[in-house]
């Protein structure tokens, strides 16, 4: 089956949009930072993100899988109401998992792990994904390209030495985020992009019909 794209703005100058390559990191909530790193503790700030309200802490934990480990794991505050371990492929095939591709918080039939603090550890049951690959937008920037939040794009970045495509991109729209394509470590290592942090690149974004993937909820 075929799926036709609509490029947004043809006739406009690809927007330049920011590309962060995101690490595998857990997200917990207040009664899991309790039992990994003691009762009342408060994560501390590392350095922040650039979604807004967000940031990587100074605590880490290590996963335990069916087949192995991974030490020294950031945990991305603020706490959450729920456990979620974000990982690229090769992250889980490490572990022995095969966790499904899921927007955050669709936790509904995702694998558990074992997760390790320096004061306690703790099994959960679920919460474990591979991120989908996404694109935040603040508001003005969605009515700017014709985005809404939902909608499922092709994203073509430019280098100025070659092109890449990452299709099946979801859009996240808030009037809190900014313009910034979210990618894990695996997809930026096809696209030559360096492991770690940020660049800015031209991008030809297209539209893809809705609905393209199964619901996750």
């Amino acid at each position: 089956m075929s799926h036709h794209s609509t490029y947004i703005r043809p006739d406009a100058a690809a927007p330049v949009i920011r590309v962060a390559v995101s690490a595998r990191h857990v997200h917990l909530s207040s009664s899991t930072i309790d039992i990994l790193f003691g009762p009342h503790h408060h994560l501390q700030v590392r350095n922040p993100i650039q979604q807004p309200d967000q940031y990587a802490s100074q605590e880490c934990v290590t996963l335990v899988g069916p087949k192995g480990r991974l030490d020294n794991v950031r945990v991305v505050g603020p706490a959450r109401d729920q456990d979620q371990v974000e990982l690229a492929r090769t992250d889980a095939a490490h572990l022995g998992l095969d966790p499904p591709l899921r927007e955050s918080g669709h936790l509904q039939d995702t694998p558990g792990i074992t997760l390790i603090g320096p004061l306690g550890s703790l099994a959960i049951h679920g919460g474990v994904i591979r991120a989908l690959r996404h694109l935040h937008s603040s508001t003005a920037d969605a009515v700017v390209l014709g985005l809404k939040d939902g909608d499922d794009v092709d994203i073509t970045l430019h280098d100025g030495e070659r092109t890449v495509k990452f299709d099946r991109v979801r859009v996240r729209v808030s009037p809190f985020y900014r313009l910034e394509l979210h990618l894990d470590t695996d997809e930026a290592e096809a696209a030559g992009l360096a492991p770690h942090g940020t660049v800015q690149l031209p991008a030809d974004i297209a539209l893809r019909p809705r609905p393209f993937w199964p619901q996750t909820r």
